[in-house]
């Protein structure tokens, strides 16, 4: 792997990673199946590239984008919550829905960003190397997001929101009022998510409707992947396992990219493969460990 591949999937993986968070909050923490991640990635995107072509500071259009997200969660909980529409197929309906609103707010299928002022160029502007500028900006954003993450966790509305997922008649029982923590746990997963669509269309230079396909895959191989890695015991290592999970995961692909066998090679057409692979490995490892252990 060459010092380009290495940096620029330690870039995805932080900023990506925080995606990745968005989905450890409806996967692990509310045990709530949620598809509309990959129309929030593209929605922060296309709120956060708008909003920059209109003269918005980057930094405000992150927190427009995060709104976004947070108001497509709250559809997809409220269409569970309240409508009683099945959680999975409440989210795929949602992600639909999506997919033309973001069509609407672009005004097309894609929009540049080039010559436009970013969140990275404010770090360049710091004396970092431009080389260097997206890595440390994601790095820093992301572990920033994870600290309030883990200090939400240990607060009493978090505490209740763990419990939902844990044992949601148990918490019912003490007055907690679970559609309530649903809503606001499956909001917040999706703000965050279009928080990492903003900062992704901000690198890349554009944002695009189709962006966010295979965005829930790639969250659940990293919360997999680094829950195997560095273990899910407290909130805390769960929540930066689940952020260096994604890193791995990128270094992962960027490694099984460059592999090659004689006239076989990987091609990024074989990025849903390689995650597959990774996720099975992940899965089957504790379990074949285990045996070895037994032996």
């Amino acid at each position: 792997m060459t010092l380009y591949s290495f940096i620029g999937a330690v870039e995805q993986g932080f900023v990506y990673g925080i995606m990745a968070l968005g989905v450890y909050i409806t996967f692990r923490v509310l045990d709530f199946p949620d598809l509309t991640v990959d129309g929030s990635l593209p929605l922060g995107a296309s709120v956060s590239a708008v909003a920059i072509t209109h003269g918005v500071n980057p930094y405000l259009s992150l927190l427009l984008a995060s709104g976004a997200g947070f108001l497509a969660g709250m559809v997809t909980a409220i269409l569970n919550t309240k409508l009683k529409i099945l959680h999975l197929l409440a989210s795929i309906l949602t992600m639909i829905a999506l997919y033309s609103v973001n069509i609407r707010i672009i005004g097309g299928p894609n929009l540049s960003l080039l010559g436009a002022e970013t969140v990275i160029d404010s770090f360049s502007k710091t004396g970092v190397a431009a080389y260097y500028a997206a890595p440390i900006a994601f790095a820093v954003i992301a572990v920033l997001i994870t600290v309030l993450i883990i200090w939400f966790l240990h607060t009493e509305l978090g505490l209740a929101m763990l419990a939902t997922g844990n044992n949601p008649k148990m918490i019912t029982s003490l007055g907690v009022n679970t559609h309530f923590i649903i809503i606001l746990g499956v909001s917040c997963s999706n703000a965050l998510v279009a928080v990492s669509g903003a900062l992704v269309a901000q690198n890349q230079g554009a944002a695009d409707v189709n962006m966010g396909v295979g965005t829930i895959v790639a969250g659940l191989a990293s919360v997999i992947v680094g829950e195997t890695v560095f273990g899910n015991r407290t909130i805390l290592q769960a929540c930066f396992a689940v952020l260096l999970g994604s890193v791995l995961y990128r270094l992962a692909i960027a490694l099984a990219l460059g592999i090659e066998w004689g006239a076989f090679s990987f091609t990024p057409s074989d990025l849903n493969l390689i995650t597959s692979i990774l996720v099975i490995t992940a899965l089957t490892a504790p379990m074949i460990k285990e045996k070895i252990t037994a032996i």
